[in-house]
This record gives C-alpha cells, structure tokens and sequence, in this order.
C-alpha cells in the first residue's frame, strides 16, 4: 500500500512515516520544512538535535534497506503540484499532518492568527479538492484534536465525532437526529480544526471522499522503536511556551531544576496520548477505511486524561522538582472535567502506553540526556489569548 505522508518531517508525522515504511508500506514524504523555520523565527530548537531531512532519510535508508520519497511542497500554496504529485504517485491513502499544530503560536498575534488560518485550511481544502480532481480512490486520515469538542461537558462522555439530538416539531412530533458533536474551539487552532471538520462533512457528503478524523489527545513523549534506531532519526522534543506540550514541559523542567509552571489552578483536564500510540493508532486508520459511501469515521484518538496539577504533582513526586503557578494565558475556565470516548481504536487493536509506564523514561533518557541544550529563557509561554491580558501584560513590563 502506498501513502503519502503530508507533513512528514515533523512532530509526529515524522515518526508516523517511519512506522508505516518499517510495516512495509510505501512511503512518501510531502513538506514545506516550515516547522524548522518557525524554529528560526522563534530563536528555539527541539531539545533533541534534529537533523536535515536529507541525512534523515538516508540514515532511515542505511539502516532499514527502505527508501522514502520526500517533495518540499507547500499544499496550502501549491496546488498544481499537489495534484500532479497526486497523479503520479496514485496513493491509497493520505495521511494529512500539514497544519500549523500549536494554540499558542496562533494566538501570538495578528499575523500569526492570519498564518494559522490561511495555512491550515487552504491545506485542507486543497488535499480534498485534489483528491476530487484526480479521481482516485483515496482515503484521507487526518490529524484533528480533542480541542475542537472544548474542554467542558456536561458530565457525559464526549462521543466520537456525533451526538444524537431530538427535535420536537411544531406539531410536536419527535424526530430523531444524528449531528456533528457541537463545536466549542479554544484557540484560533483549534477554530482551523473545527472548520476541517466542515470540510470533511461537505466534501464526504458531496464527492464521496473517505475520511477518517483523528481527535487526538495531548502528545507526550518523544520517540518510537523507528526514531531510537539511531540519533539522525531523533524526534522532536519541544519544550518553549509555544509548541511545548504540557507534559513534555514538565518532564524537561524537572530535568533542569526548573519549576513545573501550572498555569491557573492546573484544573484543566486534559486527554493525552504517547507518541508509539499515535503512530499506532494511524496504522489502524489506514488498514480500516470507512466503506465507499460512509460518512466522514471519527476516532478519538486520545488513552488518559489528567488535570493538569495532578501531572505536575506526578512528575515532581518522581523527580524532585516544585512546582510553580502562574497566571493562565488562555481565556478558559480554571477548572473542566473530561469524559471521553474511545472504544473504537481499542476495539482496532490499540494497546496504550501509560503515564505511569513511560515517564521516568523519558526525564532519563531523553529530557536529561539532552538538557544542556535547553534554553531557559524560551520557557515561558508570552503568548496571551485577549487583549486586556496583553495591556496588563504590557503594563507590568513598564512597570
């Protein structure tokens, strides 16, 4: 089977591309590299040293004998190469990572806000309409988020992508309804996110495209049996306040003595997941696509939640470290519970990996081993969801 991989180079279709070419399909690469330029613009690197994608891919090739094609296309900007690629590599399955992926970098500003949306859903729109345009039978799995649900339910279970309303008629006549499961977004990423699913609705509905959506949880971790075969296949570790996750944060902090920074009261619930089980859970996507015809498949792609205090009470328990809180950023309630549904990858086959199975692997093996490189300075998250937080933001620094 042939897929291609959008997005391949970074946090986790870089790993996902390694899984699948180990599995023995066909694998090619499409990115823009736009992710090692944000590195650029925000004067940050991954905590573990990444290497060009030219030496990754020929280290994958020394090591494993396998060869994965890699284009340097912009999707959202290049259309035309997009669906000639698409033409002549015939795939049967696209796998779509290729969006600006972090809530704090969409909200730094103006121009960030407009980069995130013009990126992620001209990317979205243009792999839908090339994949109409070719006329192929492809599937496209892609990389959601739990955050287009909101973190707040009403004591339920968040279902996996449809809710079942009644409508009662003028006539009071009850009529059932399935719907997509009401938006709630957070951040103008996650707004991207909710609009994909829209996308999807439309073009499943009106072309008959096959689409699986993936509602992923908060990634921890770093590597895969694939990233660990050597340092050049490293995955990315980042720990600054704009594409650090929460949990990767704490585990480099704790690594350098620094405190576990909570923001608000640390309440907010949160549903995570390792990176092994998102390569994973991909795999199991693509080798059960909806049948021709079905409506857009919805996995919540998530195995644990946690408050966000009780990780940092977890982590500093194992490592020593305090814990510091901060004012929250985000514009969010202080406290959430979060009730998730997840039995479909679990009936697939998923077998999650547990915080309490690989955490103190990763301070040890992969946060301290790489510590020196951290830079402290890049820690604090700057960026400040409304415009009265960033006056008293501003007004403090004056101050």
């Amino acid at each position: 089977m042939k897929v291609i991989v959008l997005g391949g180079d970074g946090f986790c279709g870089w790993p996902t591309a390694l899984h699948l070419s180990n599995l023995g399909f066909e694998i090619v690469i499409v990115d823009n590299l736009s992710r090692r330029n944000i590195d650029n613009e925000l004067e940050v690197s991954s905590l573990t040293p990444i290497s060009p994608i030219g030496e990754r891919l020929k280290t994958w090739k020394d090591n494993t004998g396998k060869v994965i094609k890699f284009f340097n296309l912009d999707i959202a900007q290049e259309y035309d190469r997009l669906l000639a690629l698409i033409l002549a590599e015939k795939p049967d399955a696209v796998v779509h990572f290729a969006e600006q992926r972090a809530a704090p970098y969409s909200m730094k500003s103006s121009r960030h806000k407009r980069y995130t949306v013009n990126n992620n859903l001209n990317a979205t729109n243009n792999i839908l309409c090339a994949i109409v345009e070719s006329g192929l039978d492809i599937h496209l799995v892609h990389l959601g988020t739990m955050g287009v649900y909101g973190y707040g339910t009403a004591g339920m279970k968040i279902p996996e992508g449809y809710l079942d309303v009644e409508v009662v008629t003028d006539s009071g006549e009850r009529i059932q309804q399935e719907i997509l499961y009401p938006a709630n977004p957070g951040s103008i990423y996650h707004m991207t996110k909710t609009q994909d699913q829209l996308f999807f609705f439309y073009y499943n509905k009106n072309d008959g495209v096959k689409v699986t959506d993936l509602h992923q949880g908060i990634v921890w971790g770093t590597n895969t049996p694939e990233t660990l075969l050597d340092e050049n296949l490293i995955n990315r570790f980042d720990y600054d306040g704009d594409y650090g996750t929460v949990l990767n944060r704490f585990l480099m902090q704790a690594a350098i003595s620094y405190p576990l920074t909570v923001h608000g009261t640390g309440g907010q619930t949160r549903a995570f997941i390792h990176i092994k089980d998102t390569v994973r859970c991909v795999q199991l996507a693509i080798e059960n696509p909806p049948p021709k015809g079905d409506r857009v498949r919805i996995l919540n792609q998530m195995t644990e939640t946690h408050r966000v205090r009780d990780l940092a009470k977890m982590v500093a328990e194992m490592t020593g470290g305090e814990i510091a809180y901060l004012e929250n950023p985000r514009n969010e309630a202080p406290e959430n519970e979060l009730f998730v549904k997840n039995e479909r990858l679990l009936d697939l086959g998923l077998e999650p990996t547990t915080l309490s199975q690989g955490l103190l692997k990763e301070v040890t093996d992969v946060a301290g081993k790489y510590s020196y490189r951290c830079d402290r300075n890049k820690i604090p998250c700057t960026s400040l969801w409304i415009q009265n937080q960033k006056k008293h933001a501003k007004e403090t620094v004056l101050k």
